[in-house]
């Protein structure tokens, strides 16, 4: 290779390979271990993605126990009412669960996208719908009518998939 050609693919090479670097984190920005900071809750930012993480897999579980009693050929009404009353129950107060801090760059795992911080209110707009939703399938299940706590159900997972689509990782 002649010595000039040698001298133009050097700095080529150079600042492609500093580009990757500052590429590499460019779809979550950088991230630090801010997990044990305390939150104006009292909680550290771990214990607060830890609580919301286990306030939703207990909706979560509501809405299984739902989905499989629906789908049943013989429907248990008593297990019905009772996972669609924890549903609003669980997600009282969801909307506090997402504080300032608590996203993937906190150096905690967590599914929640740093959209939720950049459109707060959309997403809020989102929990309320789904809390009402919750509280109209609570009062259908207590109706005790099986095709009312499936269209209540269709709605309020409905409800849950709007969030899910704009503002959960991997769903």
């Amino acid at each position: 290779m002649k010595p000039r050609k040698t001298h133009m693919i050097l700095p080529a090479i150079a600042g492609l390979a500093l580009l990757s670097a500052c590429s590499q984190n460019a779809d979550t920005g950088p991230v630090s271990d801010t997990s044990d900071v305390e939150l104006a809750n009292g909680l550290t930012v771990k214990e607060q993605i830890e609580t919301r993480q286990a306030q939703l897999k207990k909706i979560g579980k509501a809405f299984k126990t739902i989905s499989d009693q629906l789908r049943a050929s013989s429907p248990d009404l008593a297990q019905i009412q009772a996972a669609a009353a924890a549903v609003p129950t669980e997600a009282a107060n969801m909307i506090d669960w997402f504080p300032q801090g608590t996203g993937p760059d906190s150096g905690v795992e967590t599914e929640a996208l740093p959209i939720i911080w950049e459109d707060k209110d959309d997403f809020d707009s989102k929990v309320v719908a789904m809390q009402d939703a919750a509280a109209k399938l609570e009062t259908a299940a207590q109706g005790g009518d099986v095709e009312a706590v499936a269209a209540a159900f269709k709605t309020t997972g409905g409800t849950c998939k709007a969030c899910h689509d704009k503002y959960r990782l991997d769903d």
